[in-house]
């Protein structure tokens, strides 16, 4: 099987919050309506959940991206219309929350469909759900993209 390294992505043509992280990795706020007078998250949780994200990336070769945001009117729905728009849609899984609908939705990619299946996507959702009921929202997220991770394993 042929490796080959991922595209390098330049600052300067990410779009307004967007930054490319210290490992690499792109960082990004969405703006839904009004600013944050706070930011969501404390630098810790921040941090804890870019060193997860990137250590499963690395691990896996799948590029793992979080989606926290309305996905509304029917979450199903929403984040079918949101992941094709999400980085490296193809070869990525995403793990999308919509907190006000008490919902949780993982999708894969067409490109890693065969390793990300079904079953690793439950098994993420799972993981996440203790810590979301507990109103640990990072906590879950950070559960998810570990026990996902640990069940797609290295390529092949």
């Amino acid at each position: 099987m042929a490796h080959s390294e991922w595209p390098a992505v330049v600052e300067a043509d990410l779009p307004r919050g967007y930054v490319v992280t210290s490992s690499g990795r792109v960082s990004g706020v969405h703006e839904a309506g009004d600013m944050f007078k706070e930011a969501p998250f404390n630098d810790n949780e921040r941090l804890l959940m870019d060193n997860t994200l990137t250590e499963a990336t690395r691990a896996t070769k799948v590029r793992f991206n979080i989606y926290i945001g309305e996905l509304r009117p029917d979450p199903a729905s929403g984040v079918e219309a949101i992941f094709p728009a999400t980085p490296e849609a193809e070869r990525s899984v995403l793990i999308a929350v919509s907190p006000n609908d008490r919902a949780v939705e993982v999708r894969s990619g067409r490109d890693v469909a065969d390793r990300v299946n079904d079953r690793i996507c439950q098994l993420g959702v799972t993981a996440a759900l203790s810590s979301f009921r507990q109103g640990q929202l990072i906590d879950g997220l950070v559960s998810a993209v570990r026990v996902m991770a640990a069940a797609i394993g290295r390529p092949s």
